[in-house]
This record gives structure tokens, sequence and C-alpha cells, in this order.
């Protein structure tokens, strides 16, 4: 069978500002993506149907025999099994949303007979906060698939580990003179990364691969630090996709943080309102604040943004793509793309200048900002005006 995950165009709008670059099986929630755990899961390698501006960097395969698998679907091994069991011109439902169809060609369309799935509660991720929310029960599963009869390297005798709970360290990973408490949730520490001096982890935490915890930072689970992420500070139940760096003191609470984002020193957040009121949130579908229903929501941040140091953001801010955030006081509770100012008022952002910054970023990691990556923010930036 051809994997292909595909967006539901609703769900892509209402997932933004973190899926304007990126397909949304691309997200990270728990140690994997999406598309990581389809993969796991049902071991196939999956391709993507998304947004015409995405599909050169992320392109669908060719073939004769399709599984199309909602791309917000989290898979499991139960359903998995379910989905390697439908035939041509069926579709597997839960709860009346579609969970896939499997056809000769690439057509949504293309079914003649609906099945229930009911063997268990299939979680779809269809709201930026549902990252972080669901973040405690994803790293769970995503610990047990990936360290399954395998055994973790040593831990160092300078640590101080609190608790019998699950610690699993993969190879090369640096942890010295950490504290760890693994009894409300497992930690994992991932291959390269590292782990400074004095730093407290609650679990669950995940790092990824080459990611680094400062020292003395305050790591509240559930937490997840994607690839190559630095992080430094006091963390709570936040969701880092990757190569973002938030490495110096500052609090942020239950909140998801895009790729190539820096915060700076001593930049904190709200994740509580003073009244404890429900929080609500930009919503780009609808062109309002919505409400999350959810008591604790901080900071929802897209890919290649900034902001200065002693940034002060509100609960339940959205923040676009290309954002430069500096100065005094709190910036508004929504930012749109390639904005550059703060709480004294924002212009646009150049993209030439955007490009530049973009690049010099990611050159540090060893990574171009090649044409394909230009045109996609070009695309971004275009619909943002418009």
């Amino acid at each position: 069978m051809n994997l292909v995950l595909f967006d539901d165009h609703l769900i892509r709008q209402q997932l933004k500002p973190l899926t304007f670059t990126r397909p949304i099986s691309e997200l990270r929630a728990g140690i994997l993506t999406l598309r990581e755990k389809a993969e796991a899961h049902l071991n196939m390698k999956a391709s993507w149907l998304t947004e015409d501006y995405l599909q050169k960097k992320f392109p669908v395969s060719e073939g004769s025999d399709y599984l199309l698998v909602n791309a917000s679907t989290v898979i499991t091994p139960v359903l998995a099994e379910a989905l390697h069991q439908l035939k041509h011109g069926e579709m597997l439902q839960h709860k009346e949303r579609t969970i896939a169809i499997r056809c000769k060609d690439i057509n949504m369309h293309n079914f003649s007979k609906t099945i229930s799935f009911d063997k268990e509660e299939v979680l779809f991720i269809e709201n930026p906060w549902e990252l972080f929310s669901n973040n405690e029960q994803l790293i769970k599963q995503d610990f047990q698939y990936l360290t399954k009869d395998r055994t973790s390297e040593s831990l160092s005798k300078t640590n101080i580990v609190t608790g019998e709970g699950e610690i699993f360290i993969e190879e090369n990973a640096q942890v010295e003179g950490a504290f760890i408490n693994a009894s409300k949730g497992p930690v994992y520490i991932g291959k390269d990364a590292e782990v400074m001096e004095g730093a407290k982890i609650r679990g669950p935490f995940a790092m990824c691969e080459h990611s680094v915890l400062k020292m003395d930072a305050k790591i509240y689970g559930a937490t997840t630090l994607g690839p190559y992420a630095k992080i430094g500070g006091e963390v709570n139940n936040c969701v880092f996709q990757g190569y973002s760096n938030k490495a110096h003191d500052g609090f942020l609470g239950n909140s998801v943080i895009g790729e190539w984002c820096n915060l700076g020193a001593d930049t904190n957040n709200s994740n509580l309102k003073n009244t404890y009121d429900e929080v609500k949130l930009w919503s780009y579908p609808e062109k309002h604040f919505i409400n999350t229903g959810l008591q604790f929501c901080g900071l929802i941040m897209g890919d290649h943004s900034k902001c200065g140091i002693n940034t002060m953001f509100n609960t339940g801010t959205v923040i676009g793509v290309n954002v430069n955030i500096f100065g005094t006081g709190f910036p508004r509770n929504f930012i749109p793309s390639f904005s550059w100012g703060g709480a004294q008022g924002f212009k646009k952002f150049n993209l030439k200048k955007a490009f530049q910054v973009a690049d010099s970023v990611m050159s540090r990691r060893g990574i171009e900002l090649d044409d394909t990556e230009k045109e996609i923010l070009t695309h971004i930036y275009e619909m943002e005006q418009g």
C-alpha cells in the first residue's frame, strides 16, 4: 500500500499558525511527529497530500494502491491493525469522522462502504492547544513504542533520581548532575542530547536528538523538546517543535513553539487569567477569538518568530510566522505573520530582511534556506497581505 497522509482544509486552518509552514502530519506531539507515529505503527513510509504551496517540499507518492489517512489522526497499534485490514473501496470512520480510505487513486470520494472503528477512542489533533493538552498521553505512548525490548544507556551516578519511574537514555546522550523525577511519567533523553548540571526534570518529559537542557533549568511535565532545541529557565507542559531556543531564565507554560524561534532572556508568558476564566485563542478560520475550554493556555508561536529580552506575553497569545517582537509592555494577544514591533505598534516585516534573518539562524545548524523554503515563506507573506 502507498500511505498518503492527507490534510483536511478546515483542520489545517484551525491548526494555524503551526501549519502555515508544514503539513498537519509534521506536527510533533509526544516524542514523535504524527507522521512518524503513523509510519512506525503501520510499518510504511508516508507521503503527503497537502496545500499546493507546500507540495514541492512535501511531495505525494504515486501508485495504484492508496491508503489515504487523515493526517490529524494519532495512529496507535490497534488502529493500525484495522487500517491494514481495509479493502479497496472501504472507508474507516470513528464517530462519523473520517480516519482513512483504501482506494486505487487519490480520490477522497472513491469509496462504496463505510466501516465504523470502535475498538478504542481515536485521538485527532485539530487545534493547537491539543498538542500540549494531550502531551502526557502521547509521551507515554511513544515512550513505550521507542523503548520496547531495548536497554537504556546507563545513567551517571552524578545524577539524583527520585521515584521508581521509567527513564531511558539514548546513545551518546550526556546527563550529568541533574535531578530527575520519573514517578509521574517517563523521562526520555534522545540521541546526542545534553542535560547540563543542575537541571531539574519532572516527567513525563522527552528530549529529542541533539536537544540541550541548560544549567539549572526547571522542567515540569508534560514537556517535549524537539530536535536541536535549546531550553533553559522554567517550563511547564510545553511542546517545542524543534530547532528553537529558550536558552535563558523566564517562565513558559502550556505553550507550543514552532521551529527556528528564539525567546529572549527573561521572556515570560501568562498561562492563567487573573479571573481564572477559560482562555480564548485567536482562530484563523473564525477570524476572532474562540474559547479553548482550558483554564491553562499560554503561547502559540509560528515558525521563524522571535522576541527580545524581557518580553511579556498575555494568557492565550497567538503569534504567526516570521514575527519579530521587542520593547516594553504586553503585545496584543494576536500578532499576524511578518509583523515587526511590540506593544507600541507593529509594521510589516520586510520579506528580504526576513530571509536574511532566517538564513542566519538556519545556517548556524548547518541547514540552508533554499529556494523551496523561500517560496513557502513568500506564499505565506503574500497570503497574509491579502
